[in-house]
């Protein structure tokens, strides 16, 4: 619409390619654009209802005020600044990410629908891959056939990666996409400030192994 000042995105999921795309549309405009994800959660015997969650926006500044980022929002972008910072110097996987205020930051893994995830909580951290080709008629079979292509290389993946993974076809969910992730016990961004270069060395090491474990057979993928 003409003369519009924001923008909102509804999705089932954000994919890493839609943040991008969001905050780039957010630093290169004058409308503040907005990415909600969208849930349906039930209460008791209460019917189903949609529950919002904000994944990344901007203030809308157009009126002079403006609340600006949370606590938790400050940590956040604060943590995947140091984060992509130390990466960067060890890796081009996440180059082309900026810091985000959310517990999340991925890339593309070369393949449409596939990314190499960082996720930090409170007190843990995980890398994952996440294996989603979009809401398209067949992309639960494309997904499952890819989740099951690479787990088929299983042992040859984890005696590489040097642990165990967690391999999640998220089938008994019944939810669309899967995930091959590694949870690591290491501490979070609530933890002190001062163990958080521990923290993000730890995840980018782990990301690094998990990536040259993974390529191969991500490039070995048909489609």
């Amino acid at each position: 619409m003409k003369g519009a000042k924001n923008s909102i995105w509804i999705v089932s999921y954000p994919r890493p390619e839609h943040v991008t795309a969001i905050n780039w549309l957010n630093d290169s405009t004058n409308v503040s654009f907005h990415m909600f994800k969208v849930e349906a959660i039930k209460i008791g015997e209460s019917p189903p209802a949609p529950l919002f969650t904000l994944i990344v926006g901007k203030p809308n500044d157009t009126d002079g005020e403006s609340e600006g980022p949370s606590p938790r929002d400050k940590l956040l972008y604060e943590f995947w600044k140091g984060l992509l910072e130390r990466a960067n110097k060890k890796t081009h996987l996440h180059s082309n990410i900026s810091p985000l205020c959310q517990s999340w930051i991925g890339t593309g893994a070369g393949k449409s629908g596939l990314s190499f995830n960082y996720v930090i909580f409170m007190h843990a951290a995980k890398v994952e891959l996440y294996i989603d080709a979009g809401s398209k008629d067949g992309s639960m079979e494309l997904n499952k056939k890819r989740f099951y292509a690479i787990k088929e290389a299983e042992s040859d993946i984890e005696a590489k990666f040097g642990e165990k993974l967690e391999w999640q076809s998220l089938e008994a969910e019944d939810r669309r996409a899967c995930r091959i992730m590694k949870m690591l016990e290491i501490g979070g961004y609530r933890d002190d400030i001062d163990k958080w270069p521990q923290i993000q060395e730890d995840m980018i090491d782990a990301m690094i192994r998990f990536e040259k474990a993974l390529r191969p057979h991500i490039d070995e993928l048909d489609r």
